[in-house]
């Protein structure tokens, strides 16, 4: 979720970069304690995620399975450190918004999410996960009975049908280009420029809807990940007598359990109950709480603190997409009442240290750089065992298949490096000392940490480091050039969906090499060009098989980038709060599920 341009990657990494989606700052805490980490591992991860599940239509009836000893009433207060991204579905692209997404808006799919993180792909406004009967060209979605927006208006099939079609429209600038690229191509805005605001649509060919109840979509080729990319918070339902254009971004009409009732831009926003929502109708959300007090001018280093302290209205507040201060994070994880308020997991980012490939030519030249990363040094300035773990590839931990054993470079077993290893290869490459690198990085505390460690692991083997500084609100957009003056730069990457389909082709398909693409090292080999084609027609399961082949000849055939670790996620909350737990889904706090003790 969180950076594509498909400006999923850029989007995210920019999100990254800015704080929003992982932990930022430089600490180099490990956590505090002692004798072997509790932070959740790649094997634990490994362990609780099955492949996501298409869920049938008794799946998805509601309501949803209860919380035990959940009750009703109270507000719980939400602290955050700015303002929401976006509001507008159409607009939803990080984190922040997508986690607010579940509270007010509905989609035709979700995802349900069991008590060890795996994931159901369940109706949502549709009474199912999809039907396709061609192997994925085509799509059938029936709608359920009793959806209703927050002004008590049926949501029927020409609803969806303007959902997807303002999409085509230069209103949205933001959020996910999946569905409108697969039905009608990646220069998608040509086939309905105006969207459907001057009485035009997109033909039955493409997305029709025979009746109130039913909507069709239909691809040129099997896109058996609809159902998953359908569960985006930026597909989520626009009902078309509430579209208000660019002010649907601060003020969108409501379809889940919770509606606004104020809104302070920049300062605060308070949710009250949606009445018109059906508890009857979604299997994934509650209405347990009365509403959320959303405060978006609290620090992260405040919302720490006053999380710690646990007093007063802190006692109902959680973190939403923040974590936990790494400068304060022995506080949390040494006091064993504090830790108890927490909820630990992985992120879905893998840190990694990307190559130009049209400057770093010599995949000798890369590996030896990549046996000399010392990735201990790198995650103890993200917060420590807490803040990541060292990564053996490309793929994260939050993927279904996620391999915890893959470390074809050893970074397990020499977590500081191989400088040995490193020298012998240079050697053979016949590199001279005092060659130079450029080396870019984003002037965040951590990115700034971080490029005093790798500047010194690659002179040690006998580089001349030139460090240059871009400031992180444009650093993806510098490096996103394809002329960009840069040997090497750190990225994060983050799944759209527990898919690698979402990793694999935006990132390294060698068909997305252009400026502001997300492929950042302009890989462009054949062989995985052509895996990634012949795993976009797969089913989930066989698919897996393909990817993990593209997996491994990316990483040890090419090394387009290093894989350096895992971003880690671990939040706070009050004592006053319930059924809170980490979600396998969004990587932050279940947002479903919360309740107040004594409300």
């Amino acid at each position: 979720m969180k950076p594509i341009r498909t400006r999923t990657a850029r989007a995210i990494a920019v999100a990254i970069v800015a704080g929003s989606l992982a932990l930022t700052g430089c600490s180099s805490n490990d956590g505090g304690g002692k004798g072997k980490s509790d932070a959740k591992s790649q094997k634990d991860a490994a362990e609780q995620q099955d492949p996501v599940a298409y869920g049938d239509a008794a799946a998805s009836t509601g309501p949803a399975q209860e919380v035990p000893g959940a009750k009703p009433g109270g507000f719980i207060n939400v602290y955050m450190q700015s303002d929401l991204t976006h509001m507008d579905p159409g607009q939803i692209y990080v984190s922040d918004a997508g986690q607010f997404a579940n509270l007010i808006h509905r989609g035709l799919t979700n995802f349900q999410e069991d008590e060890q993180g795996n994931l159901t792909v369940v109706g949502d406004v549709a009474t199912d996960s999809g039907q396709t009967t061609d192997g994925g060209k085509t799509w059938t979605y029936k709608l359920k009975d009793g959806v209703k927006d927050e002004d008590g208006n049926p949501i029927t099939s020409a609803d969806v049908r303007h959902t997807i079609e303002r999409l085509y429209s230069k209103v949205i600038f933001d959020g996910p280009t999946y569905i409108q690229s697969w039905l009608s191509g990646n220069d998608y805005r040509k086939a309905l420029p105006d969207g459907p605001y001057k009485g035009k649509h997109l033909p039955d060919t493409v997305l029709e809807t025979p009746d109130d109840k039913t909507v069709v979509f239909k691809f040129s080729q099997p896109r058996p990940d609809l159902p998953q990319a359908l569960a985006m918070a930026g597909y989520a339902i626009v009902p078309a007598k509430q579209d208000t254009k660019e002010k649907y971004d601060k003020a969108p009409a409501a379809l889940g359990p919770y509606k606004i009732a104020e809104y302070k831009p920049g300062k605060s926003m308070k949710l009250v109950k949606n009445t018109q929502w059906d508890p009857k109708t979604d299997s994934v959300r509650h209405q347990y709480v009365d509403g959320y007090n959303f405060t978006s001018t609290v620090s992260q280093p405040s919302q720490t603190k006053r999380l710690i302290s646990d007093q007063g209205e802190a006692k109902n507040a959680i973190q939403f997409t923040d974590s936990v201060d790494p400068a304060q994070m022995a506080d949390v994880v040494t006091d064993p009442q504090t830790k108890k308020r927490t909820i630990q997991g992985y992120q879905p980012y893998v840190w990694q240290l990307t190559f130009n490939l049209d400057r770093v030519k010599d995949k000798k030249v890369r590996d030896a750089i990549t046996y000399a990363i010392p990735s201990q040094s790198m995650v103890q300035a993200d917060g420590g065992r807490y803040g990541g773990e060292i990564a053996g590839g490309l793929l994260a931990p939050t993927l279904p298949g996620f391999d915890p054993s893959y470390d074809p470079f050893g970074k397990l077993k020499k977590p500081n490096g191989d400088i040995e290893k490193a020298k012998e290869l240079l050697k053979e490459a016949g590199v001279k000392e005092g060659t130079k690198l450029t080396y870019a990085y984003s002037n965040t505390p951590r990115g700034q940490a971080q490029q005093v460690i790798l500047k010194d692991a690659l002179e040690k083997i006998g580089f001349d480091v030139q460090s240059k500084e871009i400031d992180r609100a444009s650093f993806y957009e510098q490096v996103g050039k394809l002329n960009n003056p840069y040997d090497l730069y750190m990225t994060g990457w983050g799944q759209d969906w527990p898919s690698p389909s979402t990793v694999i082709t935006p990132v390294y398909d060698g068909e997305l090499v252009a400026d502001g693409a997300s492929n950042y090292s302009h890989i462009d080999d054949k062989q995985v060009n052509e895996l990634i084609q012949k795993a976009l027609k797969q089913e989930p399961e066989e698919a897996a098989k393909t990817w993990e082949q593209a997996h491994h000849r990316i990483v040890e055939e090419i090394n387009p980038a290093a894989p350096v670790y895992y971003s880690k996620q671990i939040q706070l909350f009050g004592s006053n709060v319930g059924g809170a737990k980490y979600s396998t889904e969004s990587s932050y706090i279940d947002i479903n599920d919360l309740y107040l003790k004594q409300p």
